[in-house]
């Protein structure tokens, strides 16, 4: 063990067989008792090894049973390199949770450069995988962009994206910006998501300008077991040199 602390080298005992398969998804791990006697060591230790082990995700702990491997969660890759990757939770499937006009908040204002309290449209959409949310999709539009007309995210065809009904509005989006992060969880994201408020989530903010006007602005929000997201970027190939 050397200078090591001991609850890392009794971890390390257990990440190994984890990690190359011998312990499989699902199967339970010694308790803290007899992992002390095991590795000589305190239970206090083998706690904190336990502890560890779950922060790392590779564990998961069951009130009144134990600790067991977690299954391996399936990734699902949202796609930011393309121009479908405005349409918020695909690849999964979608469930509309409707469009609302609501007077736009200080953090989004400041990112459609309105004054607070102006009215925007508010449309959220779930992404679904066998029938549980995965990630949230929340968007923001000022509502003097398409107010009046059908292409507001209320009036518009399902499965249209932001560019095309804006452009068909004439309001053509020529940049978009993209920043992400990881963050708590909110209410009443974590109702929608079924996880617990706190949790550390993968958040993509995404804004769309005509010009220098931001036009559109949307949180991703994901879980960061089962979110990825995918860029593919093209490198220029250095010139052949002459012969």
């Amino acid at each position: 063990m050397g200078g090591q602390p001991r609850y890392l080298w009794v971890a390390d005992m257990l990440r190994r067989p984890i990690l190359n398969g011998e312990l499989a998804p699902g199967s339970r791990l010694p308790s803290r008792s007899r992992l002390a006697r095991t590795h000589h060591v305190s239970e206090q230790v083998s706690r904190h090894a336990l502890r560890l082990l779950v922060s790392e995700g590779l564990v998961e702990a069951r009130p009144g049973s134990g600790y067991y491997v977690r299954p391996v969660p399936q990734i699902h890759r949202f796609s930011r390199t393309d121009r479908a990757s405005g349409s918020g939770v695909e690849p999964l499937h979608r469930e509309e949770l409707g469009t609302l006009t609501v007077k736009v908040n200080d953090l989004v204002a400041r990112r459609l450069t309105l004054r607070d309290g102006e009215m925007v449209y508010r449309s959220r959409s779930l992404g679904l995988a066998d029938g549980a949310p995965v990630a949230l999709h929340t968007a923001w539009e000022p509502m003097v962009l398409t107010q009046g007309t059908l292409r507001t995210p209320a009036d518009a065809e399902p499965g249209t994206g932001v560019l095309d009904r804006l452009g068909a509005a004439g309001v053509i989006i020529d940049r978009v910006v993209e920043e992400v992060g990881v963050r708590p969880l909110r209410e009443p994201e974590a109702t929608l998501l079924q996880l617990a408020p706190g949790l550390p989530v993968l958040v993509v903010e995404r804004t769309h300008f005509n010009g220098q006007r931001p036009v559109e602005t949307s949180d991703l929000v994901g879980s960061v077991d089962h979110c990825r997201l995918l860029y593919r970027l093209s490198l220029a190939r250095p010139p052949k040199k002459g012969r």
